[in-house]
């Protein structure tokens, strides 16, 4: 079944519907300084975007469990206390999920965010309700990305073959790929490139949500 016809769209959050890499950068930073991060270790900042907290510290620093579980307190401390305008919708986004939802598309959220704070984000941009389904994190204890796609789509008591993933790093297509969901790669925010998607096995990749929407829309 090509992506036209597949029904069921599940998104990923930071980086896919919502423009975050900024604030999760800088919230980031500001703590690992503070620290004692290295300066030369700073221009890797943008690899936390993507693998669940705490463990993307530890994968990315090097930082032991407990370390990144106190940095993680740290912040979050900061992070929750942000607005909108740390996560916005992505121009267009919201046209576009509408548009799909308007077509008959049933629209979902799989995260390795904070569920909390996902739900809180897309309630921020007005586009709570166009969701069937949000999964995410309930507790640092829970599974994978691919657990949480999984549960999406039980949740709407869909298949891998009604549906396909959107998301902007690696771990989705991967994660996508091992629910067996063919995943569209995007580029809009500015956390992976062409190459790491396309090595993942991205079916498609968009650099623009209007080249999303060719994508997703017949």
């Amino acid at each position: 079944m090509g992506l036209l016809e597949r029904r069921v769209i599940v998104f990923d959050f930071d980086g896919t519907i919502a423009d975050t890499k900024a604030s999760i950068i800088s919230t980031a930073t500001s703590v690992l300084v503070a620290w004692g991060l290295p300066a030369e270790e700073l221009p890797r900042m943008g690899e936390i975007i993507g693998p669940p907290f705490p463990q993307a510290f530890e994968q990315v620093f090097g930082l032991s469990h407990a370390d990144a579980v106190e940095v993680t307190r740290r912040y979050r401390s900061i992070y929750h206390h942000l607005g909108l305008t740390a996560w916005p919708a992505f121009p267009g986004m919201v046209e576009l999920l509408v548009e799909l939802r308007s077509a008959g598309r049933t629209l979902a959220v799989a995260s390795s965010k904070q569920a909390s704070l996902v739900r809180r984000g897309l309630a921020d941009n007005g586009i709570l309700d166009l969701f069937a389904t949000v999964r995410a994190k309930e507790s640092d204890s829970e599974g994978t990305k691919t657990n949480a796609i999984m549960r999406a789509l039980d949740d709407m008591g869909v298949g891998p073959g009604d549906a396909v993933m959107v998301g902007d790093r690696f771990h989705d297509v991967e994660a996508a790929r091992a629910c067996d969901l063919p995943c569209v790669g995007v580029l809009y925010g500015g956390t992976a490139d062409r190459s790491e998607l396309a090595e993942a096995g991205a079916a498609a990749i968009a650099e623009s949500t209007g080249e999303l929407r060719e994508i997703l829309v017949p």
